[in-house]
């Protein structure tokens, strides 16, 4: 007999598939990553600060918080910082929820919020994206009832890319005022999108990013929540004092005060690789979502043998079906040179 809640016991972990990821034999496009290296002064920060003998000392996280604050253009008490995005998400539904309550999280979307539901055994109303109608705003609107506590608006959406304009956000903000509307920004520096000005007007909004993916440092596992003030004040009493480390917070601070790296790299990838990569795929006649990400979603007519394909030439990408059941590729977009090689390989394997 398990010593834990049944309903954990009976759920499955969610497992990324990891294992065998090498960059030294593979350009990674599978994990929506940056594809180059970290800067140099985010490497030679976090050398100084192992060097100065001060990692036996707990985490002192300073004025980090106002820093991010500036950076997102928010007052410092609308700010909080996670371990990653997926402590903030993981936060927002052990704060929200009880057992039996339910959450609405449009698909197909990201794992951590079906599973963070799960683990507070919410019952998940998933409505489904459609390349044409994007995300399901009259289905969840519907779907609304005095049981939700949740309602995930993903914003690009993963894997699809789907943006979701300010309004429709608005909206279902205003249609659900007992829930939190779990907006999740996570790609903000690519999407170039926010509602971080509306967490006063809606206080029901909360928002959730990284500095995972256009930073480049998933490994250290440093995020933020963007909400108002009472909600921040109310968070704070459930994440722990301790749960961001001292290097997360040494790298991000030397990046913040070397933007232009982070912003060169946005724009190569949003104004030069993907529009390449798209141009290549129209020609091609690939069917693929819009996306206001560093990805494409796209779908081959073989899909499975072209990933099995490129992994045999050097390039991992991410299989992901629809709704329906279609498999498609989720595609990183790194740089010129990586949308390069990658076309290259598939120009080998696409009739021409």
């Amino acid at each position: 007999m398990s010593i834990f809640k049944s309903h954990i016991d009976q759920m499955s972990a969610y497992k990324p598939p990891l294992d065998g990821r090498d960059p030294d034999q593979h350009l990674l496009l599978d994990f929506n990553e940056r594809t180059l290296p970290i800067g140099e002064a985010i490497c030679q920060a976090l050398i100084d600060y192992i060097n100065e003998g001060r990692l036996q000392l707990y985490p002192a996280y300073g004025d980090i918080v106002e820093k991010i604050a500036s950076y997102a253009k928010v007052p410092s008490e609308q700010v909080m910082i996670t371990n990653g995005s997926d402590q903030g998400i993981e936060l927002v539904f052990r704060a929200a929820c009880r057992e039996g309550d339910e959450a609405i999280i449009p698909g197909p979307s990201f794992a951590m919020y079906g599973q963070c539901a799960r683990v507070e055994n919410v019952g998940i109303l998933e409505p489904q994206y459609t390349r044409k109608g994007g995300y399901p705003v009259a289905e969840v609107l519907a779907a609304i009832t005095d049981s939700t506590r949740v309602v995930v608006v993903s914003n690009p959406n993963n894997p699809c890319g789907t943006l979701v304009a300010r309004d429709d956000i608005c909206v279902i903000a205003k249609a659900a005022p007992h829930a939190v509307v779990l907006v999740d920004e996570c790609y903000f520096e690519y999407a170039s999108v926010t509602v971080a000005d509306l967490v006063r007007q809606y206080p029901n909004i909360v928002i959730t990013r990284t500095f995972s993916k256009t930073w480049g440092l998933p490994s250290l596992r440093l995020g933020y929540i963007i909400a108002d003030a009472d909600n921040i004040r109310a968070l704070l009493n459930v994440r722990g004092p301790y749960d961001i480390n001292q290097l997360a917070i040494v790298a991000i601070r030397a990046g913040l005060e070397n933007l232009s790296g982070v912003e060169t790299y946005v724009d190569e990838v949003m104004l030069d690789a993907k529009p390449l990569l798209e141009r290549y795929l129209d020609r091609k006649g690939v069917s693929y979502w819009p996306s206001g990400g560093n990805y494409l979603w796209c779908f081959f007519e073989a899909s499975e043998a072209i990933a099995k394909s490129l992994e045999l030439a050097g390039i991992l990408v991410r299989p992901k079906e629809d709704g329906e059941g279609n498999l498609g590729l989720r595609i990183t977009v790194g740089t010129r040179a990586h949308a390069e090689r990658l076309i290259a390989e598939l120009d080998l394997l696409l009739p021409a």
